[in-house]
């Protein structure tokens, strides 16, 4: 264990590497100096939760309307982010980095966050990896293959985690250190100036932001870190991830509050749809149907994306569209066959609404989203000048989900059943990017499946089979995926992997009366 100075880091092979001296008091320093804004941040969404439970709506500021009607611009993005048309996102892990930096993707997003299980084995190592991949040192040897990056690679950003995350081992006077500024601040401590002097620059997306208020404490952050090292202001460059139905009203400020280090939003679909039945969680009006039938053409998504789209353009900065779960089986040439027919039609519509990028999760679908985007970039780099005067988003279009349509089914309980016991066993075995029925499942899509089960039980909704969602349904659907589960993995596997601590956490999420914010929480206290 490393103790400087009211500074605990836990002990670990790569502890030494990662938290020599200069670095752990950088972090400190970061954690010291916002670590009450944080606090009061997180206290805001409480507070403000109590009121959306209370039955207020969120609607565009009146206090920012000058911000939204006003004609500034965002700093131009380097030339290593100009052209964005398909980005490749993945945990920090080893193989995957080298398979995507050399996927022909031109951003690879490094994840700390929502792919990733936040072991400390999994940090500690995703910031060795990130270090010897911006100093072109990426290599591995495994099973008698030997993996190395190429000349050319995807240019690289890092997700760090989010603003609620903790990271209990890094201790900063006697309390657990935010899991965002642990992430960040390694990553440019050790790597900013390399990045630098190599021609590119630290690069982020930040994740999970509900207003334009946590927005400036990244900004602050960025700021306060860059003077520290002595690091020109604006070399830091970010997305956001619009991910959360509050962030969706305030998507202009969001970029201002970052303008000298704004490089756009993305649409980072799977946690914004769990964030409205999240938000809304007492409202009949917000019960989602089936996962499958929330799809990005229901009239609440469409509206989000548009608006999306033409808020970025208005400001010269990036609009980025969302994951492609979908991945290729090469078992199954038909499965193949159907998932790229989704893919070419998803990454089709968002390059004919005007993004300038899209999101792939595996290295098969890049060149398939690129075809979509060429189509309509030809030999431009994005499309930011065009500009979507035609769009007209209302609060009331962002907030009409009850205009779905869709419908519950047996088979959709099952699936979300299915799906969370799979992926949480995953995460808890330090995997926290899973393939399960041809999908890539992260946290945010496994907190989609748990959100709308809680749903459905606090609502009473009925399922097409006529059945009423209840605790006990649930519970013997439980037993019944349990079984489906150990058959399909095989005994030995399931035997293997943590099921019944994800049946507990599962439980717990599902079945609670109040609904529990995010499921990594309670998961996280069984992390080693």
């Amino acid at each position: 264990m490393i103790d400087l100075d009211g500074i605990e880091i836990t002990g670990h092979d790569l502890s030494d590497e990662v938290f020599t001296p200069e670095a752990t008091a950088f972090v400190a320093d970061l954690v010291r100096t916002f670590r009450d804004r944080r606090i009061e941040l997180l206290r805001s969404r409480r507070i403000r939760q109590e009121k959306f439970d209370a039955g207020l709506r969120p609607d565009f500021l009146s206090e920012t309307a000058e911000i939204r009607s006003g004609t500034w611009t965002v700093s131009p993005p380097p030339k290593d982010l100009l052209d964005r048309r398909v980005e490749i996102t993945g945990p920090p892990e080893r193989k995957m980095m080298i398979n995507a930096l050399n996927s022909g993707a031109r951003v690879f997003m490094a994840d700390f966050e929502d792919s990733s299980t936040p072991t400390w084995d999994n940090m500690l190592n995703g910031q060795v990896n990130v270090r010897d991949a911006i100093r072109r040192d990426l290599t591995l040897r495994r099973d008698g293959k030997s993996y190395a990056i190429n000349d050319e690679i995807a240019t690289l950003v890092i997700r760090p985690r989010g603003w609620h995350l903790p990271e209990r081992h890094v201790q900063v006077d006697g309390r657990p250190a935010a899991a965002s500024l642990v992430d960040f601040g390694l990553v440019f401590f050790h790597n900013a100036r390399e990045a630098l002097d190599r021609g590119t620059a630290p690069y982020f997306y930040l994740p999970k932001l509900e207003n334009h208020h946590e927005a400036r404490l990244w900004n602050d952050v960025f700021c306060h870190a860059q003077d520290a090292l002595g690091v020109p202001r604006g070399s830091i460059k970010a997305t956001v991830l619009i991910e959360t139905i509050t962030a969706a009203f305030e998507m202009d400020e969001i970029l201002y509050e970052l303008r000298e280090h704004s490089t756009g939003l993305n649409a980072g679909r799977w946690d914004y749809i769990f964030s409205v039945a999240k938000k809304f969680n007492a409202d009949p009006a917000f019960v989602l149907p089936d996962r499958s039938d929330v799809t990005m053409t229901v009239p609440f998504m469409r509206a989000y994306t548009e608006l999306m789209v033409a808020t970025c353009h208005k400001r010269d900065a990036h609009a980025i569209g969302g994951m492609a779960a979908f991945i290729p089986n090469r078992r199954d040439p038909e499965i193949t066959a159907q998932a790229l027919t989704k893919v070419k039609e998803d990454k089709r519509r968002e390059a004919n609404d005007g993004c300038d990028g899209t999101w792939v999760a595996h290295p098969d679908l890049v060149t398939v989203a690129e075809v979509e985007f060429n189509a309509i970039l030809g030999q431009g780099l994005n499309q930011v000048d065009r500009q979507r005067p035609d769009v007209r988003v209302s609060s009331d279009d962002l907030l009409s989900v009850d205009d779905s349509g869709g419908q519950i089914t047996r088979s959709g309980l099952e699936t979300n059943v299915y799906v969370g016991l799979r992926y949480l066993a995953s995460w808890l075995s330090g995997t926290g990017a899973a393939a399960i029925h041809n999908l890539m499942e992260d946290a945010a899509t496994a907190e989609i499946s748990r959100a709308q089960i809680w749903q459905w039980i606090r609502h009473s909704r009925t399922l097409a089979d006529g059945a009423t969602v209840t605790r006990d349904l649930v519970r013997s659907t439980i037993d019944a995926q349990m079984a489906v589960i150990a058959d399909d993995l095989g005994s030995e596997v399931f035997a293997s992997l943590p099921f019944n601590e994800a049946r507990s956490v599962f439980e717990e999420v599902v079945l609670a009366s109040e609904f529990i914010e995010f499921l990594t929480l309670p998961a996280y206290e069984l992390l080693d």
